[in-house]
């Protein structure tokens, strides 16, 4: 697995193509899609029996939109699927391409990548695509086993059924590519739960009791395990029409049905949802769903662990979570004498997946949930037990966890410091600016979180904790703003060394210039902002934290202060080099408002220090 690119938004997609066998063609169209800057090759697993390869890449929205692209065009162009033989289910050359949403953007917002990766597949390329799931045009096209049913063999006569034609590209069969079918979806973490037992019946038993499809009912259990009980039957003869939510037996159909009714659903909602026919369910078993929506779980047996495990796949974890699985076996174990030993995530899951488990945590134990990043993680991982089999190193399986180690903070403070003062204009005041600002973030935040801590102040732990967060966020964005200000200022000297020989590579150089000193000035201003937003919570954290650290608090607004002076000086110095006037204009208008509000605050601040230091 390569390392995993650090973005605002991240985008996961996942092409399967219908290549297994020949690593040559699959290195191939694997590199088609690698060789777009900023786009990371997370896994390529190649099986020779499905003749089939699924290929996870990560990058920003667009960088990954042409990924997708240029992988699908090459797979067309290497894979014949007239000659194609293999065990899985498939009907294109690439298969499927899913966009899913990793961290700092929506599902809309994949829908309308996949769409427009799907509508330029069928354009540019000319080849049938469809669309499924989330980015579906049709609702009949939802799920992806409709829209493949009857796979390539079918496709020739499919095609002429004006019902399946496809949502973009030529509406004919194409022997060779065959179809595309594009979509979006959320973000599939693939999670095992670890037990102290060998015997897979155990596993299984907890597997049923958590996954959404549930189990069929049960009664008078014979031991602590629910398959030890009786299987519930409808019994129209007898008049047994039993609940598959309470046990309860009820006389009739339709006395089954109202009670059913009570509950949210109906005999009719549950019989479908079991694939069972209501007009047929004599002698049919009473089934029963699962704790949790969009889980699936079996038990199985890893001979290699020495030990059972509840194998998860969650396919909606802002709807059930690592948290609430694991929460879940851990007192269904418990009741049968079973021990969670554990757990392990396979492959990757997101940052926000991860950072809820570690708040979920944080919060049950009382505490606040303003730390570091990576303290949030760690108590994930801890609480988890996702080293319990081998260690876990969040760099390689959290995605989407944006760094704030660049190249300036990586630096101990000695070594940062030394490297200020060298002969070079970069680290420069921008940088020193950041620095200050989330300074001033950390110090608002400890001030927080001390306040959070003392149980005099425990009607206002909401309060503080929401300050602590707000101030974590902010210190994490002004020290990646540290890095971010040398690189805009490289950005300037690269365009200065660009060749001016001839009237149009003065013109060329010209304009790169501009870009680099707006993109120059724009940086050090969001640093102010930022600042200034430091200042508030400062504010906040001198009028209602503990009064012993008052004095902290106001460390915390001069260092913002300063940062955000500093940062000012950094925009008007690069804003002089700028040549449009109107845009000049605007920024010299932000800087003026920006200036005034945090003297407003500086001297609200400094009123609450004289207070309670002159008392």
């Amino acid at each position: 697995m390569s390392s995993i690119v650090n973005a605002e938004a991240l985008v996961e997609c996942v092409p399967n193509i219908s290549e297994g066998r020949d690593r040559q063609k699959i290195d191939l169209i694997v590199a088609a899609a690698s060789a777009v800057d900023d786009v990371d090759v997370l896994d390529v697993d190649a099986g020779a029996d499905t003749n089939r390869t699924v290929i996870t890449l990560v990058g920003p929205p667009d960088p990954i939109a042409e990924a997708a692209f240029r992988l699908v065009e090459k797979a067309a162009e290497l894979i014949d699927m007239s000659t194609h033989q293999g065990a899985h289910a498939r009907h294109g050359a690439t298969d499927v391409c899913p966009f899913i949403p990793v961290s700092g953007i929506s599902m809309e917002q994949c829908i309308e990548i996949a769409r427009a990766v799907g509508k330029r597949i069928g354009e540019e390329l000319e080849i049938p695509v469809y669309m499924y799931d989330r980015a579906a045009l049709r609702e009949d096209r939802m799920s992806l086993a409709d829209v493949r049913r009857g796979e390539y063999e079918a496709l020739a006569e499919k095609m002429t059924d004006e019902q399946w034609k496809p949502d973009f590209g030529p509406a004919h069969f194409l022997p060779g590519p065959g179809v595309v079918t594009v979509g979006a979806r959320e973000f599939l973490i693939a999670y095992n739960v670890n037990l102290n037992t060998r015997d897979k019946s155990q596993a299984n038993d907890l597997a049923m009791e958590i996954r959404e499809k549930g189990r069929a009912v049960r009664i008078n259990a014979r031991t602590p395990y629910y398959s030890s009980g009786q299987l519930l039957r409808y019994r129209s003869d007898q008049g047994i029409w039993p609940s598959g939510i309470t046990a309860e037996v009820f006389s009739s159909l339709e006395e089954l049905d109202q009670h059913l009714r009570t509950h949210g659903t109906s005999l009719e909602k549950e019989a479908d949802f079991f694939g069972q026919d209501v007009s047929s369910l004599d002698g049919e078993m009473v089934m029963k769903r699962g704790m949790f929506q969009h889980c699936r779980a079996v038990g199985w047996v890893i001979p290699e662990y020495g030990r059972a495990q509840i194998s998860i796949n969650l396919t909606d974890f802002h709807v059930t979570n690592m948290h609430h699985v694991f929460d879940a076996c851990r007192q269904l174990a418990e009741d049968r004498g079973l021990i969670i030993t554990g757990s392990e995530l396979v492959g990757v899951a997101p940052y926000p997946a991860i950072r809820e488990s570690g708040e979920h945590y944080l919060s049950n134990q009382g505490s606040s949930r303003g730390i570091p990043v990576k303290d949030i993680i760690a108590t994930a991982v801890q609480s988890l037990g996702l080293s319990d089999i081998s260690d876990f190193d969040p760099k390689r399986s959290v995605l989407g966890m944006a760094a704030t180690d660049g190249p300036l903070t990586r630096h101990p403070v000695n070594d940062f410091v030394d490297e200020v003062s060298r002969d070079s204009p970069a680290p420069g005041g921008g940088s020193i600016a950041a620095l200050a600002g989330s300074l001033g973030a950390a110090l608002s935040s400890m001030v927080a979180n001390l306040t959070f801590a003392k149980r005099k102040y425990r009607k206002r732990q909401s309060e503080m904790e929401s300050i602590a967060i707000q101030a974590q966020l902010l210190k994490d964005d002004l020290l990646r703003a540290v890095d971010q200000d040398t690189e805009a200022f490289e950005g300037v000297i690269k365009a200065m060394r660009l060749p001016q020989s001839n009237p149009e590579q003065k013109q060329a150089r010209a304009n790169a210039i501009e870009v680099g000193y707006r993109h120059a000035t724009e940086v050090p201003l969001v640093t102010a902002e930022l600042c200034l937003e430091v200042m508030k919570l400062a504010l906040q954290a001198s009028q209602r934290g503990l009064p012993a650290g008052i004095t902290d608090a106001g460390t915390a607004t001069w260092m913002a202060r300063a940062g955000l002076e500093g940062a000012i000086l950094n925009v008007r110095v690069n804003l002089v080099e700028v040549k449009d006037e109107k845009w000049r204009t605007a920024i010299e208008e932000q800087i003026q408002t920006l200036q005034e509000d945090s003297q407003g605050l500086l001297e609200q601040c400094q009123q609450q220090l004289e207070e309670i230091l002159g008392s």
